[in-house]
């Protein structure tokens, strides 16, 4: 029973930060982006727990836009990277969104607009993404959309140019993910075909993620991803690519 209103917790925090970064995200980045939960919540244990579960998408506002982090939200961001390290039998994708919040860390404490990446600490190098080479469609496309953090604008990544060499197979994802209404699962492969050269055009994104909206957006990770999926595709970012 406790571990079940633990897990319940949890959800709620990670809930509640989805909301505010969602929140954000329509204000152009503006404020704290995590709202009073991380102001408040240095040191706190389910803070950061569900700061890690949410991932780099914490502080996409602020990547997108270019606005300095609270130095309250940057400390919890931190202690997420800093806590949690992925085991060595981590799965791929634990070890990509640990890199991927590691990135973000960097962008936002470099003076430079480049993050320090590539250097001499092991942890900056890329995780391996051969795996997603060979994957069924129905695999690459689930498991780009567990890695939506890694759609970004102008990011270089693997994982990035395993999605930019099957935008056939993310848009067959989609269209399955909508079909079994793993809404989930649509906006993160809709994120990811926002910023994809060759997507069918028969596909009708945009209507598309304005159904996924409809039909997930109460939840805050769904809306979150559906947000960024449309930013991607407007000419409001500063510095975009």
């Amino acid at each position: 029973m406790e571990q079940s209103g633990t897990s319940t917790l949890l959800q709620g925090a990670v809930r509640d930060l989805a909301t505010s970064v969602a929140s954000a995200l329509r204000g152009g980045g503006h404020g704290t982006v995590a709202g009073e939960a991380v102001a408040a919540g240095a040191g706190d244990g389910l803070v950061v727990a569900a700061a890690r579960v949410l991932g780099a998408d914490l502080m996409l506002p602020h990547v997108l836009f270019r606005t300095p982090p609270a130095p309250e939200e940057l400390a919890v961001f931190r202690q997420a990277v800093e806590a949690h390290p992925p085991r060595a039998d981590a799965a791929p994708t634990v070890r990509w969104s640990h890199w991927a919040m590691r990135r973000t860390l960097g962008r936002l404490t470099s003076p430079l607009d480049e993050p320090h990446m590539g250097g001499e600490d092991p942890a900056d190098a890329e995780p391996d993404a051969t795996w997603l080479d060979d994957a069924p469609w129905q695999t690459l496309a689930h498991q780009l959309s567990v890695l939506a953090a890694l759609a970004v604008p102008g990011e270089d990544c693997a994982v990035a140019r395993a999605a930019r060499r099957r935008p056939v197979d993310v848009a067959r994802g989609f269209v399955r993910a909508v079909r079994r209404r793993d809404w989930g699962q649509a906006a993160g492969a809709g994120r990811w075909l926002t910023l994809l050269d060759g997507v069918p055009a028969t596909l009708g994104l945009e209507a598309g993620l304005d159904f996924v909206d409809l039909m997930g957006g109460s939840d805050p990770r769904v809306a979150l991803q559906v947000r960024a999926a449309r930013l991607f595709g407007t000419e409001t970012l500063v510095g975009r690519p």
